[in-house]
């Protein structure tokens, strides 16, 4: 299939990539409803690696919401995508250590009935957190404060409608 999303934002991460000196295969494909776009880390170091990633994964963030705010502008809905940049499996473990996380707070909450704060999560990560959370009839979850220290709360749902 020669989807005109996949493609775009292929050779868009491939320049970007470029104009930092860096010359990275990247391939494009469907996961779920986003376009994964992966970086061949077997053109790079350990280094390279790292720094593209960055501390708590700044780095892949930033140039994951570069890629959704330009490669969406001026687009109409359905020429919009949702676009995920991976490198060296890090989303993968990210996501696995979110679930994670989500499962161990919501136990925490309903044993205790007291509200967790999670903080150190990136605005995606808040979002991941909500949405592996939302399907529980008895927690709901809350961002709260204001960046750079916005943190998420998971507490018991209200029983006032």
């Amino acid at each position: 299939m020669n989807d005109p999303r996949l493609n775009r934002g292929r050779e868009w991460l491939e320049q970007l990539l470029a104009m930092g000196g860096l010359s990275i295969p990247v391939t494009a494909s469907w996961e779920v409803d986003s376009c994964w776009l992966t970086l061949d880390s077997s053109h790079l170091t350990p280094e390279q690696i790292e720094s593209l990633i960055g501390t708590r994964g700044e780095a892949i963030d930033a140039i994951q919401y570069l890629a959704n705010s330009i490669l969406n502008i001026g687009r109409v809905p359905e020429e919009q995508s949702s676009y995920t940049i991976e490198l060296d499996g890090y989303r993968v473990r990210r996501q696995n250590e979110l679930q994670s996380l989500a499962e161990e707070v919501a136990d925490r909450v309903r044993t205790s009935g007291e509200a967790v704060e999670i903080t150190d999560l990136s605005s995606a990560e808040r979002r991941q957190i909500h949405t592996l959370l939302k399907e529980s009839t008895d927690l709901e979850t809350e961002s709260q404060g204001e960046e750079p220290h916005r943190r998420l709360v998971v507490r018991l749902r209200s029983e006032i409608a």
